[in-house]
């Protein structure tokens, strides 16, 4: 498995302040090859947004574990759209339910992935992922 020359940016948007997850996924995507950007905590969708088109990154994976990820995701889509970076991947994890998983497909999220999935399929997902775009 490999994630080698991929820029992928993790992010952590909105108000809650427990990154755990984010740093977990961040240091094993570096460790798979990737080029990794971590923005920190409680980030805008529209500085996520500029940030990844700024880094040139293939994907942004956001870590929510808030209740809003909704809105977070259709917020950041709609800021990377207006930056016309629509090309940009966007991959979602933490606590995310089921129920709420085929909205955000259909708002274009590539990936979701929840605290109970092995971090290497993971991985294998998000190359795939990649891979295809």
């Amino acid at each position: 498995m490999s994630l080698e020359g991929k820029r992928i940016l993790i992010a952590k948007p909105g108000l809650d302040g427990h990154d755990v997850g984010a740093k977990v996924i961040a240091l094993a995507l570096r460790d798979a090859g990737a080029d990794v950007i971590y923005t920190g905590l409680r980030k805008s969708p529209d500085y996520i947004a500029r940030v990844a088109v700024d880094e040139d990154v293939d994907a942004v994976g956001l870590s929510m574990l808030s209740g809003s990820h909704n809105e977070i995701v259709s917020e950041t889509l709609l800021q990377l759209k207006e930056l016309d970076a629509s090309d940009i991947k966007i991959f979602v994890g933490g606590t995310i339910p089921k129920d709420d998983h085929a909205g955000l497909i259909a708002a274009g999220v590539s990936g979701i992935y929840t605290s109970d999935m092995a971090i290497t399929d993971v991985l294998k997902e998000i190359e795939l992922e990649l891979r295809n775009a």
